[in-house]
């Protein structure tokens, strides 16, 4: 298994896909499509235009549908949701088809939706995506940053390389590093381990966050391996709890 960090899905390699795409986007796509699947969402699925988004949940019934879009890490206007992952509450979600638009986690699945292999991500499900791919044993694993709006986020990054320490620690063969980038987030995640939320509330979206009120997404989006649960890919954009 070789695994390659990519901060944004523009830095992606334009030739193929991997074996298995993880996409990462802490703050906060990746953590909350992983919140509502646990807490019983039927379905999550992805459009990074929200006029597609629309016009695909017309075909569900308003009892069986959720609309979240989130653009500049607000609600949309005419959206049930927007990308909190502390509104995705087993009471709210449970049984229904949630079609979610943001500004940059749904673009990054989308740059990697033909890949044979693909998952969500974040800080909360590290231990349950590690113990994924050991099963899996994918030749090729690329976990991918959605960043902002083309831009490296600290926190996707810092999520990575947990993701990638945690496989390097392993006690199996076959495990090695495809890029230096994948070195970097390791060395990120060393340096920052003991005080997620801390580096959450210095990263560039994370001001952007407490700027519109949201420290509570922060403390729940720093909680490592929270959640056992791994959102995979049915359909390109779909994604179910596994």
């Amino acid at each position: 298994m070789k695994i390659f960090v990519y901060h944004t899905p523009e830095l992606t390699s334009p030739d193929g896909f991997p074996d298995c795409a993880v996409v990462i986007d802490v703050l906060r796509a990746t953590t909350t499509i992983a919140t509502a699947l646990n807490a019983g969402a039927e379905a999550v699925q992805a459009f990074s235009d929200l006029d597609r988004l629309m016009q695909a949940s017309e075909a569900w019934s308003p009892e069986k549908r959720l609309r979240a879009g989130e653009r500049g890490g607000a609600k949309v206007e005419g959206c049930d949701l927007g990308n909190s992952p502390l509104d995705y509450t087993p009471e709210r979600v449970r049984g229904k088809r949630l079609f979610i638009s943001t500004t940059n986690g749904t673009r990054a699945l989308q740059r990697v939706e033909q890949s044979p292999l693909v998952t969500a991500g974040t800080i909360i499900n590290r231990h349950a995506i590690v113990r994924y791919l050991l099963e899996k044993q994918p030749e090729t694993v690329w976990l991918l940053g959605s960043g902002w709006e083309g831009g490296y986020s600290l926190e996707d990054t810092v999520c990575a390389g947990a993701i990638a320490q945690s496989l390097m620690s392993q006690e199996c063969e076959g495990v090695e590093i495809g890029n230096d980038e994948a070195i970097a987030a390791i060395a990120l995640y060393h340096q920052w381990k003991d005080n997620l939320l801390e580096l959450f509330r210095l990263a560039s979206h994370g001001q952007r966050l407490l700027r519109l009120g949201c420290d509570e997404d922060l403390q729940y989006c720093a909680q490592i391996d929270s959640l056992d649960i791994v959102p995979i890919q049915k359909e390109p954009g779909l994604l179910v709890k596994l």
